[in-house]
């Protein structure tokens, strides 16, 4: 039997250097925001606080609460002045974490690496799937503020400049420590916009899912269908999994902030679109041919070029459709990627 192919370059598209946000705007709702008609492709164009004259009473928005930690690291190799970078993937147990160690050949087992003069040390215990480093940490006191004083937020490597406010690369509502990556759609919200839309009648649901740098991955394989995504870890509880299920019966929409929320719910819903709270891995790659089960409308950011998120939303609104929206958006100079312009796809 062949193989079924889909072709990586079916996602490409000409993106001018300059369109790439390298800075959050000073006021995060003022973000221009497009509206994109998944049935017909059509397109409206409009500032991201009128987002909620999208909105209806009836919907109910979900938004994914995960905290970006600083998880960017620069220490030295113990009995040597020489410089190694460290980036937190993934904890483990404990004090030991997945790492993406540069330079990674300085970093065999056993070496000893030290942050801030030793206020944080970490030893490489084994060299595991594509190069990562397992590293144990030793420090005083509690993990995430050395953390705090010690780590950078790692942004994307699209964007060169240097970040003023941590805080402006972390979600107003984010709670959760965990992620290596900001789920981007929801930089735009504010608090006063939230408000305004739950006083609305619009329910909010939290779901939360620590993004990892897979999200940056490049997809490597010409046929789509043999990449491999990485995993991430989700929690939905009780009470959200019943304020989003209310919302389906009651003929409202579920609308997702991000990707990263819309993978969430996808993992969780069964194929009624019923979703069960409960936490785990997942490592679901959605792509043109999908079925959606619990999503219906998804708030989003401009993704780069062959990348599983612009997959992701061409399988929610038809490939074409995004194409078309993403030309017509260079060509309107919307600001593309993490401190971008946003989609609103209904």
């Amino acid at each position: 039997m062949m193989k079924k192919q889909m072709s990586l370059h079916d996602y490409d598209y000409d993106l001018p250097q300059e369109l790439i946000a390298q800075d959050p705007l000073e006021d995060r709702s003022s973000s221009r925001l497009m509206v994109l008609d998944k049935t017909t492709g059509k397109t409206e164009h409009r500032v991201f606080r009128e987002i909620i004259d999208e909105l209806r009473p009836e919907d109910c928005l979900v938004i994914n609460d995960t905290k970006v930690i600083p998880a960017r690291l620069f220490g030295s190799k113990v009995g040597t002045d020489a410089k190694i970078e460290v980036l937190l993937l993934k904890r483990k147990e404990n004090d030991i974490w997945e790492t993406l160690v540069k330079p990674g050949k300085k970093c065999k087992a056993g070496t000893k690496i030290s942050f801030g003069d030793g206020l944080l040390t970490g030893e490489v215990l084994e060299i595991v799937e594509e190069g990562n480093r397992l590293i144990k940490f030793h420090y005083e006191g509690i993990f995430e503020e050395v953390l705090d004083r010690l780590g950078e937020m790692p942004l994307p490597p699209y964007i060169t400049h240097k970040l003023k406010d941590k805080n402006r690369y972390q979600t107003v509502y984010a709670k959760y420590e965990g992620s290596a990556a900001a789920p981007t759609a929801g930089l735009h919200f504010t608090k006063e916009l939230l408000a305004e839309i739950e006083n609305k009648g619009i329910r909010i649901a939290h779901v939360t899912l620590h993004v990892g740098l897979g999200t940056f991955r490049p997809v490597k394989v010409e046929n789509i269908l043999e990449h491999h995504m990485h995993s991430e870890f989700y929690m939905v509880d009780e009470k959200d999994a019943a304020i989003i299920n209310e919302t389906k019966r009651n003929g409202g929409r579920v609308i997702s902030v991000g990707t990263t929320s819309t993978r969430t719910l996808e993992t969780v819903a069964d194929v009624d679109g019923v979703i069960h709270a409960g936490s785990g891995w997942t490592q679901i790659f959605i792509y043109p041919g999908y079925t959606f089960k619990a999503v219906d409308g998804l708030i989003t950011n401009f993704h780069l070029p062959e990348s599983t998120l612009l997959m992701l939303v061409s399988a929610l609104a038809g490939r074409e459709h995004i194409l078309a929206a993403y030309e017509e958006a260079v060509k309107e100079k919307y600001r593309f990627f993490s401190f971008g312009d946003a989609m609103f796809i209904r």
